[in-house]
């Protein structure tokens, strides 16, 4: 079974772009059907149509896999790391001593 998180992840940088699913296929020189097929996680690209779907979204491999493959953990510090930057100063320290603590935690059991 297609795991349908990929499709939504694919939806969703598409739709940060501000593309609709047919700008996005003319785009890519596919099919709007297949574009609504593969965001519902009905099916999954080849791997030739994978690499233009991702160079299309502008992203790389672990943006769309992050929630489904298990190693992909250095993908996700770095996206909260640029999300944390974006944060005024007093946030970023509250969640600093919190993930500080939580580690501490992790380390003493």
């Amino acid at each position: 079974m297609i795991d349908k998180r990929i499709g939504k992840r694919i939806k969703q940088r598409r739709e940060e772009l501000g593309l609709t699913q047919e700008e996005f296929a003319e785009k890519l020189g596919l099919t709007t059907n297949y574009i609504s097929t593969l965001e519902r996680g009905a099916s999954f690209p080849r791997c030739e149509k994978l690499i233009l779907i991702l160079n299309g979204l502008e992203t790389s491999a672990d943006a769309i896999f992050c929630d489904v493959v298990n190693h992909s953990s250095n993908y996700r510090i770095s996206e909260l790391s640029e999300k944390m930057q974006k944060l005024p100063p007093e946030e970023q320290k509250r969640i600093l001593d919190m993930v500080e603590f939580m580690i501490k935690q992790a380390n003493e059991k």
